[in-house]
């Protein structure tokens, strides 16, 4: 039997990162995360970032293991950033990371409202026939995707109103 002091969760498996990047890579990878990065590496904060894989390097375990063994998981919302469906793996496993060990989870909205997210409005509308022409995917997924969405949106997180236009 566990200790009352105990943690409700385990502690991430191996820590090798304190942050992984969680971002679209053709909105933001050439200017704030790409910047962000730098500035972290800066400070000797230990950063993935998904340029890291090797080449022959399955991707997505690849990734998912990233996530797990990192403290704190940095998902950066933009405009495109629910059209790809890497971007909503990988946010679906952060947040499981999150529930299982505790990883600590900072959301940044860069250039897009959070209420777009958080309503899954505009580009982060994930239904009807858009739905099935960008997925064409499995209904469960897509369950998983919003829900996802939804959590992340309604977390403290930073916004940067000056992009949004």
């Amino acid at each position: 039997m566990a200790s009352s002091s105990s943690p409700p969760f385990a502690a991430p498996l191996q820590e090798k990162y304190d942050v992984f990047l969680n971002f679209r890579g053709e909105d933001t990878r050439d200017n704030f995360t790409s910047f962000l990065h730098a500035a972290l590496l800066r400070k000797k904060i230990e950063t993935y970032m998904d340029y890291e894989l090797e080449k022959g390097d399955d991707i997505e375990p690849a990734l998912l293991e990233a996530i797990e063994k990192s403290k704190i998981a940095v998902v950066i919302f933009s405009k495109d950033y629910a059209s790809s469906s890497w971007c909503l793996k990988e946010l679906v496993h952060i947040l499981g990371c999150r529930e299982r060990h505790g990883q600590i989870v900072i959301p940044i909205f860069y250039g897009i409202d959070p209420s777009h997210v958080r309503k899954q409005q505009g580009t982060y509308a994930l239904e009807g026939r858009q739905l099935k022409k960008r997925f064409k995917g499995n209904t469960d997924e897509v369950k998983n995707w919003r829900a996802a969405l939804e959590e992340a949106a309604n977390m403290c997180g930073f916004h940067d109103s000056s992009k949004i236009g």
